[in-house]
């Protein structure tokens, strides 16, 4: 360290502090990185690697970016999930003794941007943190440092944390660094979040006007070390950050991190983008504050009846009301973000068209609270009521601020005449100054008679007259004092002009800096507000939220639902609401669906392609918007209020965890089957078809049974397997149902109507067909066909795997012919395995023990 530059031993000495950061260390009108920063940098950026002198034979790498662009290289980092550590000079370089003192004044992260592209409007920006207890269960909470939302919860098990840290969507997450290698690992690559560390000693008192409200020590502690690095990093007070709010994943209908995927809640499967899922067709919202909380909505449905019905009840009265609704739209239009705009008054980064912008929104709220009363329900008239317009920080903002002030603070020009005395004498001077130099150039052209005299000014010269050489000699001598020679013409000052210099110059520099101390006064006022204006954020989103939902229920010819307090499901003509709506002009074929204590679960057949996926999926988001508020897409809609939502639908594998499709299939299967309960709605689509087909088929019985005998939840399970179709005989609360196609010219023909019964055939070679494989291709699968559905195996009505005879449980290793000889060819070794399972107790085992014993018996026969 000895041996580099005074300044590099500086950069050394701060960047220890940030190992797992960029350093941007200001050196004039840079931030340079060197050493492997520079690196690194040079190729992240994509910006040149060079070197200078430190003190050293080799030279240092070096790379840097202009102060002013610093902002968009910055943004680009942490994109990519790294951090920024921002080093800046605290002290004037003139009154430096030696290298300038330098400090970091904020640690930019994933988790704690503030500005910028990345920071999108209606999507929430979370950091979250995990605290580990000693009885092994895992605090839990997250905050948007834009908005000031802390949410809090304990969780039981790692998956659970798993699952709400991808819910939340969370880009960073602050743990403690005696965390287990493994847990972080999959924190890392399974929810692509940035690890950050918190191991301070965890002092309450620092923190406690933010988490006294909690009640449990588990809580506090967990919220205090995400507040305690936040502080930590972002070296400031943070007053905008609210009461934390403790909740359960039981207080809303729980969706899995499969499910929501599954369904396409937030985004499409394919293209990770918003087009194509319920968040695209339920926008509507006309403020960003209401586009984050609808997502939030649709990640946590209620499962509390009366709020269930006070939404709904206000999206009807919203939807009978087409003139005030229409009004309201365009209030809220006006509306910008108050959230993120008190959040950067706490945060110290915002500017004076922020402050206008909160102007204009606050001017909004007399007409929306005006609106909203209109409403007939006691819940709208206690909103409008509750609505805090801020009218004495409106008074305040309408007295303090131009209509458009420029971008910076540091310019002037932000503040009213009359809002302050001081800064109105000073602006007085200085405009009256410039009316008295523009008589002093009328004035001298006349005595001298020179038309083209004029008076200008620059930053260096400061004021000057300005004559060409060819009329010099018209003027006075001794009176004129020359300043600046040109190529044409020569400039002059006069002790007249340079006394008035002084003074207007003077004022001008006084009204930048005092309207800056205006400003800041002004920016302190504000932050008083802010959880007044927190809580009227609040408000303006959830009317701004529902009013979305009645223009997409009118727009959409949605209903009202029914919740039933007797588990009965009814749906009349119901619909895709998103593939309804994709489809656009073409028309939609809608389905019923009924079911009830007696018909708990429908056995789905039909073709591919035919639309079972798409009606189970149908059931699902018509629960879910209904559980939210919202009306439904159906003709008419009776719903049980389900607790939770779970869904095995499509193939996908999981490549990170080193998993197959059959073995997530087989996961997301054991994860419905372990967490739900007589009150969910469990999407089984082709189960068991990751593997052989009776393999497969056994597995799909048995946990249809399963759940038909031990779960009794309501249940949508598709499936190929004709030969399931037969348990409607054993099992009283089974019932087929089909999607119909019918076969004409040999082509087939989907009519995706869902009806009574089961399918009588498959249609798969006729997709195929449609697919356009080659003809001749076709040609011979038809003629295999025949010949395999010739030489079948006896059929037989499927019956409870406990009473499957021996030979039909080993119909997958013998033809009808060899089985009269079986006991000839078969070895030793299959022999036992035979006996084995014979033993095997499969009414009492999970469906992935039953895996696990299956995979045991083939080890031992391989």
């Amino acid at each position: 360290m000895a041996t580099y530059t005074p300044m590099i031993q500086q950069y050394l000495k701060i960047k220890a502090e940030y190992q797992d950061a960029f350093l941007f260390f200001r050196l004039g009108d840079f931030y340079e990185m060197f050493f492997e920063d520079a690196v690194r940098a040079a190729h992240v950026l994509e910006i040149t690697l060079t070197s200078r002198e430190g003190g050293v034979d080799e030279r240092i790498p070096m790379c840097g970016v202009p102060y002013h662009a610093a902002p968009n290289y910055i943004e680009q980092l942490v994109l990519n999930g790294y951090k920024v550590a921002i080093c800046e000079q605290v002290e004037d370089p003139k009154q430096a003794k030696g290298v300038v003192k330098r400090e970091v004044v904020q640690l930019i992260t994933p988790g704690t941007v503030m500005e910028g592209k990345s920071l999108e409007d209606k999507q929430n920006n979370y950091i979250a943190s995990l605290t580990v207890m000693e009885d092994l269960t895992y605090g839990f909470c997250y905050n948007d440092l834009s908005t000031g939302e802390l949410q809090v919860t304990v969780l039981n098990d790692w998956n659970e944390v798993i699952s709400e840290l991808l819910s939340t969507g969370a880009k960073e997450i602050v743990v403690s660094s005696e965390l287990p290698e493994q847990n972080r690992k999959q924190l890392q690559e399974r929810c692509f979040v940035t690890v950050s560390y918190e191991d301070l000693k965890i002092q309450l008192d620092e923190v406690t006007p933010i988490v006294e409200s909690l009640q449990e020590d588990k809580q506090k502690v967990t919220v205090s070390r995400l507040l305690h690095y936040l502080i930590r990093t972002q070296k400031r007070k943070l007053d905008h950050i609210q009461v934390p709010e403790y909740y359960t994943v039981q207080q809303f209908m729980k969706i899995d991190m499969y499910s929501k995927r599954n369904l396409e809640l937030i985004e499409t499967i394919r293209s990770k983008g918003k087009k194509g899922s319920l968040l695209w067709l339920l926008d509507e919202t006309m403020t960003a504050m209401g586009g984050r909380l609808l997502k939030a909505w649709i990640d946590r449905p209620l499962i509390d009846a009366n709020k269930i019905k006070t939404r709904q009840n206000m999206v009807e009265a919203l939807l009978a009301q087409f003139f005030q609704r229409s009004e309201l739209r365009e209030k809220l239009k006006e509306v910008y973000d108050i959230e993120r705009l008190a959040g950067r008054v706490a945060f110290g980064n915002v500017n004076a068209r922020d402050l206008v912008q909160l102007r204009r929104s606050l001017q909004q709220i007399p007409f929306i609270q005006a609106t909203v009363s209109e409403l007939e329900l006691p819940y709208a008239k206690k909103l409008a009521a509750d609505m805090d317009g801020c009218e004495d920080l409106l008074v305040l903002l309408e007295q303090a601020l131009k209509e458009q002030p420029p971008l910076s603070v540091k310019e002037g020009d932000m503040i009213k005449d009359g809002y302050s005395e001081r800064l109105d004498k000073y602006r007085d001077a200085s405009r009256n100054g410039k009316t008295w130099i523009a008589e002093l150039e009328q004035k001298e052209r006349e005595i001298t008679g020179i038309k083209s005299l004029k008076i200008g000014y620059n930053r260096v010269f400061g004021y000057y007259i300005e004559v060409t050489k060819s009329n010099i000699g018209l003027l006075a001598e001794g009176r004129y004092e020359r300043k600046q020679t040109l190529a044409n013409a020569e400039r002059y000052i006069t002790p007249e002009l340079k006394d008035k210099e002084a003074l207007i110059l003077e004022a001008e520099e006084k009204i930048v800096q005092l309207e800056y101390e205006l400003f800041i006064s002004l920016r302190d006022q504000v932050k008083v507000y802010i959880p007044r204006l927190q809580r009227l954020a609040k408000m303006i989103s959830e009317i701004d939220v529902l009013q979305a939902f009645a223009v997409v229920s009118e727009e959409r010819h949605f209903v009202k639902p029914v919740m039933s307090n007797d588990h009965t499901l009814k749906v009349l003509n119901g619909r895709h609401p998103v593939v309804e709506k994709m489809m656009d002009s073409q028309e939609y074929v809608a389905n019923d669906c009924m079911m009830n204590d007696d018909r708990q679960v429908l056995l789905i057949t039909g073709p591919n392609m035919s639309g079972k996926s798409t009606y189970m999926r149908q059931i699902a988001l018509t629960a879910i918007l209904a559980q939210i508020g919202c009306f439904v897409s159906a003709e008419e809609a009776i719903l049980p209020i389900f607790d939770q939502v779970f869904t095995r639908i499509g193939a996908a594998d999981d490549l990170i965890s080193g998993q197959s499709t059959f073995m997530v299939e087989m996961l997301e299967a054991k994860n419905a089957i372990s967490n739900a309960t007589h009150n969910s709605l469990i999407l089984f689509d082709e189960i068991g078809r990751g593997t052989s087909t009776y393999d497969g088929m056994a597995l799909a019985q048995a946990i249809i049974e399963y759940i038909h005998e031990h779960i009794k939840a309501k249940t949508l399970f598709s499936t190929h397997y004709h030969e399931l179709t037969a348990l409607e005989e054993e099992l009283p609360h089974l019932q087929n149902v089909h999607v119909r196609a019918i076969e004409q010219n040999g082509k087939v023909v989907f009519l995706h109507k869902v009806q009574e019964g089961a399918a009588d055939k498959s249609y798969g070679i006729h997709v195929a067909e449609l697919a356009e494989l080659p003809l001749p291709l076709i040609s011979r699968a038809r003629e295999l066909l025949a010949t395999f559905e010739g030489e079948k195996i006896s059929k037989h009505p499927a019956k409870k795997l406990s009473t499957i005879k021996e030979e039909e449980t080993q119909l997958s290793f013998f033809t009808e012919e060899a089985a009269a000889t079986k006991e000839s060819v078969i070895p030793d070794k299959e022999k036992e395995i035979i006996k084995l399972i014979k033993t095997i107790p499969l009414m009492e085992m999970t469906p992935m023990d039953a895996m696990n014993k299956l995979y045991e018996l083939q080890k031992k026969l391989k």
